[in-house]
């Protein structure tokens, strides 16, 4: 029987199945916190990886933003002698890595729409390429101005799916509009988008957290996430709106209500200043939704 996500030591993270880690994160009931950082970012700490003190502070998932399957790297990591950044990370870390992709349309813009690199696109070649340089967890989600769109995730989703079977954790939804007209407040999901991600194969539904997008309550949130658990399915709330940088107050609001909401999963996003969030408010997060026990025990573990 796979242990629960808060038991699995560092050195356990690399060999984990796609069935070893929904299965540990349902078990751990509503306590895995997720760290996201800009691969492209400087080191807060200069010679230290933003990836590794965002690990040092109790995450037990990094999430690489604007990871480039293409030209893969992060600021201020070497990574290992023939081994990926991704393997070296999953190595020196010891925690399960995720990546996210980006399933870009062509839809009405909310703004100008940014261009991104081949290599960050939620295609399936880029979903192979990420799960050979050793990914465990992908993302279909956007950056600001990305116009990334709900269909355009259900198609990614298919033909990742078809390409990879289950080899991979896919989760799927958005954290903003990402620019997408149409796709905003409390537009930005509904029942029948969740429906559609999990027909297409998505085996975890990604869910703003109450507070960070305009018209996401705590009511909506726990309507959408009774809605996904009813289908055998998991929740991850984000905080993808730089709220990550707000007070220590603010991010224990946001954790509270989330936990209330029934998230299986925690995100914390990659720009508290730029890069990664606050660093007390990861260990804040990590502490509301799981105690000082478990945040120190995942801090300490070897």
């Amino acid at each position: 029987m796979t242990k629960r996500i808060l038991d699995i030591r560092p050195n356990e993270f690399k060999d984990l199945t796609k069935d070893d880690i929904i299965q540990s994160i349902n078990a751990s009931e509503g306590r895995t916190m997720v760290s996201e950082v800009i691969c492209a970012a400087m080191p807060m700490l200069y010679d230290v990886s933003n990836a590794e003190l965002a690990a040092s502070l109790g995450a037990d998932i990094i999430l690489l933003n604007v990871y480039d399957v293409n030209k893969p790297y992060l600021m201020g990591f070497e990574p290992l002698p023939n081994k990926t950044v991704v393997e070296s990370l999953k190595e020196k870390v010891g925690r399960v890595i995720g990546i996210n992709l980006e399933p870009v349309d062509n839809k009405e813009m909310l703004e100008k729409k940014d261009t991104i690199d081949t290599g960050r696109t939620a295609t399936a070649e880029n979903a192979r390429l990420a799960y050979e340089q050793g990914v465990q967890l992908l993302v279909l989600t956007g950056n600001p101005k990305t116009g990334v769109s709900n269909d355009a995730i259900i198609s990614s989703l298919k033909a990742i799916r078809k390409e990879l079977g289950e080899k991979l954790v896919l989760v799927a939804g958005k954290m903003h509009s990402s620019g997408t007209a149409g796709e905003a407040s409390s537009r930005i999901i509904d029942k029948k988008t969740i429906n559609d991600f999990i027909e297409a194969g998505a085996d975890i539904i990604l869910i703003p957290a109450p507070g960070t997008v305009p018209g996401i309550t705590l009511e909506f949130v726990k309507a959408m996430t009774d809605f996904v658990h009813s289908k055998g399915k998991m929740v991850l709330t984000t905080i993808g709106t730089s709220q990550e940088g707000a007070s220590v107050e603010t991010i224990r609001q946001i954790a509270l209500m989330c936990k209330m909401a029934g998230a299986d999963m925690h995100h914390i996003g990659d720009t508290g200043f730029f890069g990664m969030a606050v660093p007390e408010n990861i260990f804040e997060y990590s502490k509301t939704i799981r105690g000082v026990r478990h945040t120190y025990r995942r801090m300490a573990m070897k």
